[in-house]
């Protein structure tokens, strides 16, 4: 991991999620193949005192009501990602209205505030709001730890062709966690 002095936080995204759209149930079941290492990531933020940050879609709501939002979400199919991945009690939550985590939302202020220069991004979807992110990120002059085995896409194809983006033109750091 480059730029290990820096101070990092962990940023989540979308993974409160409902699948509940075109490709959804793909992107879940390639959610549950990384959620060993969403729970890793998590695990080595807290023993790193890290700061987590979920910043999620509202699905049209506008609220940042996590309970809310939680429960718009479970359904059989979601219930044990959503348990394995809730927020604990000094995580930060917020909404995004778009793809990217930084636009119209409290991110920026929130990494401002926190003297974050690291992000280590993780979620879904990898090609679409992972990616956003990033070029968000970089755009800002962050540097970026994106590990591959904890970003999911509706298929591999997209979710390694966006790695590669991250990697080769965002100069986001890709390894495991």
């Amino acid at each position: 991991m480059e730029h290990s002095h820096l101070k990092s936080a962990v940023v989540f995204i979308d993974l409160i999620n409902d699948f509940n759209f075109k490709h959804g149930e793909q992107l879940l079941h390639h959610t549950y193949h990384i959620l060993p290492n969403i729970m890793k990531l998590k695990q080595f933020a807290q023993e790193h005192q890290m700061p987590i940050i979920y910043v999620n879609d509202h699905y049209g709501r506008w609220r940042a009501d996590l309970q809310q939002l939680y429960d718009h979400c479970l359904s059989p199919e979601t219930e044990k990602l959503l348990k394995a991945i809730t927020p604990s009690v000094d995580d930060f939550f917020l909404i995004k209205p778009k793809h990217s985590g930084f636009y119209q939302s409290s991110l920026q202020s929130l990494l401002y505030e926190l003297g974050v220069k690291r992000l280590i991004l993780s979620g879904v979807a990898g090609n679409i709001c992972v990616l956003f992110t990033a070029n968000d990120a970089y755009m800002r002059e962050y540097a970026l730890w994106v590990p591959e085995n904890a970003v999911a896409s509706t298929n591999d194809r997209d979710n390694e062709f966006a790695l590669l983006t991250m990697k080769q033109v965002l100069k986001a750091d890709t390894t495991p966690i």
